[in-house]
């Protein structure tokens, strides 16, 4: 008796189910392109992809059904940000599919097909940001390793600790993807020292300058929720944070190359009982938000 079904596939002919080209799925376009990359038509079945690809993701209302409603807020307590902001150079994440027709595919959503940044990127990335804003930097370049730092009270509360850890307590901050609406292309080529000229150029599907997205970020804080710390204190530096990270370190998988810089177009702050208030600068919302901070307690 065999175990292994693919197995007993593969070794006996007769057997080999012959599937359709997917359709009708958000997907089923890369799959069946994919299926005749895997047939021998490599060089087609990347330009007719390419082809494909580039251009405008036109977001469905799937897509944009799954946005918060940071409008409709459970608790006083709570507040949530949207910040908008657009690529100045290429973000890029790498897909999941085993298969695909290109190299280095960007992030897709398999039941939507558009490319996204996910949740737990924004937490990881804005976690690193709000270290370096409590002193990560120095710590590193002081010798010391990074084992021996330790989380500040606020960083803790807002992003909880590390899973495996004695004592496991969940952060207060809440994410969401981001989705984008544009894919295009971009060539890494690295050079022979010896030569000074290109070896082999490297294609990346990234998802280009000029395309918007906006970060969906909720502070919901339980009572007697530990560690405490006071949003009066800790939220200009969350709010730098985010600011540095996206203009400064980028969101890309490939930010040593500069990739994932981009500009923000405009800041958002709600909370439930207050109207929602629009700022162009950091400094603004910040302003509005000690002034909810001070007219009632927000813990």
């Amino acid at each position: 008796m065999n175990w292994d079904y693919f197995l007993e596939l593969g070794q006996n002919r007769s057997q080999q189910e012959r599937l359709e080209a997917p359709a009708g799925l958000a997907a089923g376009r890369v799959d069946a392109l994919t299926i005749k990359f895997c047939r021998g038509n490599r060089e087609d079945a990347r330009r007719e992809y390419m082809d494909f690809a580039a251009g405008q993701y036109r977001l469905c209302e799937c897509v944009t059904e799954t946005f918060p409603r940071f409008d409709q807020l459970a608790s006083s307590n709570w507040l949530a940000f949207e910040v908008e902001f657009e690529l100045l150079t290429p973000w890029y994440s790498r897909d999941d599919r085993v298969f695909h027709v290109l190299d280095n595919p960007v992030r897709k959503d398999r039941v939507f097909g558009v490319p996204f940044m996910a949740a737990s990127s924004w937490k990881g990335m804005l976690r690193w940001a709000c270290r370096m804003q409590a002193g990560l930097r120095a710590h590193l370049e002081s010798g010391k390793p990074f084992r021996e730092w330790k989380d500040p009270a606020w960083i803790l509360h807002l992003f909880g600790n590390v899973k495996g850890e004695e004592e496991f307590h969940r952060g207060a901050l809440v994410f969401y993807p981001t989705w984008f609406d544009r894919i295009g292309f971009a060539v890494i080529n690295p050079h022979s020292r010896e030569r000074r000229a290109g070896t082999q150029p490297i294609y990346y599907e990234v998802v280009p300058p000029g395309a918007k997205g906006t970060l969906h970020l909720l502070y919901a804080p339980w009572p007697g929720m530990q560690p405490a710390a006071d949003p009066k204190e800790f939220m200009p530096h969350l709010l730098q944070a985010i600011e540095t990270l996206l203009t400064e370190y980028g969101i890309s998988a490939k930010r040593t190359v500069g990739w994932g810089t981009a500009k923000i177009t405009r800041w958002k702050a709600f909370r439930r009982g207050a109207t929602p208030v629009e700022a162009d600068s950091r400094d603004e919302l910040c302003e509005q938000i000690q002034n909810w901070l001070r007219g009632g307690n927000v813990t």
